[in-house]
């Protein structure tokens, strides 16, 4: 298939693509390789705390009587407090504030502080680049826009991508290489990537939309406006008695017996105001929840209707579904983990393709290679250091980042890139060796022992890379 558009405009698009991709292949990459990971973050969870209890089965009221036990003890009672209930996907009981949480065990007792530092560190990086979280989250939604940019653009400047889509030449010029592992990923995986694009853009973007639509719409009223889309919060005054979760999460069976609870957040928690949101999925739904809300004594109020709401809402309710592959199991997961990996080599292979145009080797060159093959080896590191040292996953991160950059400066390329992948290879084993010395038998249980096992094969395959790469 060829498209028939004029060489002007062809040429024009290659220019916007370039230049699209050389502003942002390097944080790209960063974005994409955390997501990758991401996507398994319930796994990651369970593998930095494995003694945690593993259940599905729990007592509604031993769990409301651990709730009020907790809230009254002393401990900071936050604007919001969170119960995350035990599903076959997680299956754990944790209660939360915002500032902490604690695991449950079966029989509803409280059990140890939850301390998951690595997981929260690779999530900040994709979220946020580890900048402050109201800027973060703009910046990184930037780069949803401008990937849909290089998605359309990188169509029309290769009029023949949908022809040459199975046109893969390994071994020869680096250059066409590298541009036909790049064109041929970005064709295969362009409705994922597409989809990608859109929602990540969607989460930072949302906030700054919401302004112009609540005066289009509201009269500039944006309580109003969040009320459409959210629902209006009710209206209470209550006397201050402990919270009823067991009723409301008890009635849950009979007023909607087809969904499954997954949380419980109560809203305005230590105040007359108090009320509770369960959110539960529905089969068949890619919204992530549908919102059931009963005040402090459980008394059911009425769901927020994203089940059934109007289109627009149910689209905004599938956004997060859609960007993190929760929708479908593990199966969705594994399918998300290799397109998001598919991403990350395009973002690389397309600033290869311009640094094999120059026509030449230099400190661009090195610190380039330093940056792409430091990152497997920071995110290892950081998750050793999370594990065994007192030191911030976050900051072993772009300590050994910096360093790999700094490697790169004394070395040519190809031996930096040798040495960074049998790095890999030593530091993904050290994770896998540091966590069964950690905490023994339950290494190989569950999450813990898939982790383990990937990144197992993880450093066989970057050692066998290592072992047997050739200068370029």
């Amino acid at each position: 298939m060829r498209f028939s558009l004029p060489s002007g405009f062809v040429k024009r698009s290659l220019a916007s693509h370039s230049w699209l991709g050389l502003m942002t292949g390097a944080l790209m990459y960063l974005i994409c390789l955390s997501g990758t990971l991401a996507v398994f973050g319930q796994e990651l969870q369970q593998w930095e705390q494995p003694r945690g209890d593993t259940f599905t089965e729990f007592d509604p009221q031993a769990l409301e009587t651990t709730y009020n036990e907790l809230t009254a003890s002393g401990v900071e009672v936050t604007h919001h407090m969170f119960v995350m209930l035990p599903t076959e996907k997680r299956p754990r009981l944790t209660i939360s504030s915002e500032n902490q949480t604690w695991l449950v065990h079966p029989d509803g007792t409280l059990g140890a502080e939850v301390a998951h530092e690595w997981t929260d560190m690779l999530v900040n990086l994709h979220l946020y680049l580890h900048l402050p979280r109201n800027i973060g989250m703009i910046f990184v939604s930037a780069f949803g826009a401008i990937l849909c940019g290089l998605i359309v653009s990188g169509f029309f400047a290769h009029p023949r991508i949908l022809k040459d889509a199975f046109n893969l030449r390994l071994g020869g010029s680096r250059q066409l290489e590298q541009t036909d592992i790049h064109n041929r990923l970005s064709v295969w995986g362009a409705p994922f990537h597409l989809v990608i694009a859109v929602t990540g853009a969607f989460f930072g973007f949302f906030g700054l939309v919401m302004g112009p639509l609540s005066q289009t719409y509201f009269d500039g009223d944006r309580t109003q406006a969040m009320a459409a889309l959210y629902g209006a919060e009710p209206a209470l005054a209550q006397d201050m008695e402990p919270v009823g979760l067991s009723a409301a999460l008890t009635r849950m069976d009979e007023i909607a017996p087809q969904a499954e609870p997954f949380y419980l957040t109560i809203e305005d928690a230590g105040t007359p105001q108090q009320y509770m949101i369960i959110g539960a999925t529905h089969p068949g739904r890619l919204i992530y929840a549908e919102q059931y809300r009963f005040d402090a004594a459980g008394n059911y109020l009425g769901p927020a209707g994203f089940a059934d709401g109007e289109a627009g809402q149910q689209v905004i309710f599938s956004v997060y579904q859609a960007h993190f592959g929760q929708f479908g199991g593990m199966l969705s997961k594994v399918f998300y983990g290799i397109f998001g990996l598919a991403l990350s080599v395009v973002s690389v292979t397309g600033i290869n393709i311009w640094l094999a145009k120059r026509g030449k080797k230099d400190v661009i060159n090195r610190l380039w290679s330093g940056f792409v093959w430091g990152a497997p080896v920071a995110l290892a590191l950081s998750a050793i250091a999370a594990l065994v040292l007192p030191l911030s996953p976050a900051g072993c991160f772009w300590a050994v980042m910096a360093a790999a950059a700094g490697l790169s400066l004394f070395m040519n390329q190809d031996r930096t890139v040798r040495i960074l992948m049998l790095a890999s290879a030593a530091a993904l084993a050290g994770v896998a060796l540091c966590h069964a010395i950690l905490f023994g038998a339950y290494a190989a249980q569950d999450a813990a022992l898939a982790v383990n096992l990937s990144a197992v094969l993880l450093a066989a395959g970057f050692l066998a890379a290592g072992l047997t790469r050739k200068s370029a």
